[in-house]
């Protein structure tokens, strides 16, 4: 599924540059749709696997033109927070999908057990996607089409309504003006050629440093607490009760850091926040090295931590928790959603959105084989060095977006 949401995202910027990016939020919207529906009524592996790839379609595909068309529709003053809440959403939804395979499987006695229409529950686990996937497709008939598209596709008449809909009727005729001067002699189909320096053929400097967010914000781990969090924590000793209840900790102080990361980063800025975060999260994911380090193994071979180290590594990683999203999980979306000049933004968000989905994949795949080949210890170690490069990223390479109206961007 990873793959497929790298996939997804690569296609999906191009594609919303020539038909919209309500369209392809529309289309991701069927995808999802069908992926639940498919994966549920699975009969063989292929169909599962095909099912869950269109699945990754459509989160590539959404991950990168929800955070582009809020940029795009959202005054400069409100831009963060509106952003933000995108994270809120991400992390909201995954609670409602735990919650809802519990009570399914609850209900079942067993994810294998029959549920309704005598069918599996863990079938209904898939089907009940289809809910928000329906209302995620039935809410997008009825927002309007990005300002900022309308008038790289000539459509004035069509953006000078919507920006009297966004600003009101006094400043849409302003505001248009505004866009079209800053695609004044650059008004072409995007292209991925676009990325590149006209003078020196090279790479656009802002390009890498989308790619660079996008990576680093893999590269400090962070998937690895939500795809292994409970087996992880088994992994050192503690009950499977104990390890979701921790989960369930972590998803809830998740929720708080973004509130907090909604009413900081329009008043500070996007860059204190990462590197805020970036100084949390390598002294907190050093201290759950540390504590790993100290782990010794039972009868069975497996970790055992001493109370002191099992304390530290628990809170040390939900600080770990909590600084990647004050920071880190939400302003990353953010500063890819604005961060580009208009004639690039949909072919750098295809770039920096399949290197996030790719270096996630990467950082997903490694984890076990760095479990067995140098432990916990050296695998959060590992990570605590991408935060701590981090650091020295967002210090020299990042740049403030906050109030600026994305016509202010260059790349």
């Amino acid at each position: 599924m990873l793959l497929g949401c790298a996939i997804g995202a690569f296609f999906a910027g191009r594609v919303a540059d020539r038909w919209g990016r309500r369209s392809v939020l529309i289309v991701a919207a069927m995808l999802f749709l069908l992926s639940a529906l498919g994966a549920g009524a699975a009969q063989a592996a292929w169909w599962f696997v095909g099912a869950r790839v269109v699945g990754g379609f459509a989160v590539g595909a959404a991950s990168i033109i929800a955070p582009a068309y809020i940029a795009e529709v959202a005054p400069a003053r409100y831009r963060g927070r509106l952003a933000t809440v995108q994270q809120i959403a991400i992390i909201g939804g995954l609670f409602c999908a735990f919650l809802s395979n519990y009570l399914l499987a609850r209900a079942a006695g067993a994810s294998t057990g029959t549920l309704w229409l005598h069918q599996d529950a863990w079938r209904w686990m898939f089907w009940m996607q289809a809910l928000p996937a329906s209302l995620f497709l039935g809410s997008l008939l009825f927002i309007p089409e990005s300002p900022r598209f309308l008038a790289l596709r000539r459509r004035d008449d069509e953006a000078v309504a919507v920006l009297g809909r966004l600003y009101g009727a006094g400043e849409a005729r302003g505001k248009l003006a505004e866009i079209s001067a800053s695609l004044a002699g650059d008004r072409h189909r995007p292209r991925l050629s676009d990325l590149l320096d006209k003078s020196s053929g090279r790479v656009r400097p802002i390009v890498w440093v989308g790619i660079g967010l996008a990576t680093f914000q893999q590269l400090v781990g962070i998937n690895v607490v939500f795809y292994y969090g409970a087996v992880l924590w088994q992994a050192v000793g503690f009950s499977e009760s104990d390890a979701l209840r921790i989960n369930v900790l972590s998803g809830a102080l998740s929720i708080g850091a973004c509130l907090v990361a909604v009413a900081l980063i329009d008043r500070i800025g996007r860059k204190p926040l990462l590197w805020t975060g970036s100084i949390g999260m390598t002294i907190s994911l050093a201290l759950v090295a540390a504590a790993f380090a100290d782990a010794g193994l039972d009868a069975g071979g497996h970790l055992v931590l001493s109370h002191a180290a099992g304390i530290l590594a628990l809170v040390a990683a939900n600080v770990y928790v909590v600084f990647f999203n004050m920071s880190w999980g939400p302003a990353m979306w953010v500063m890819l959603g604005e961060m580009f000049p208009n004639q690039i933004r949909g072919s750098s968000l295809a770039v920096a959105g399949a290197a996030q989905w790719m270096s996630n994949f990467a950082i997903t795949v490694s984890f076990p084989l760095l479990l067995t080949g140098i432990g916990l210890a050296g695998a959060y170690g590992l990570y605590a060095v991408a935060a701590a490069l981090s650091v020295w990223f967002v210090f020299r390479c990042v740049r403030e977006t906050r109030g600026k109206e994305l016509e202010q961007m260059d790349g």
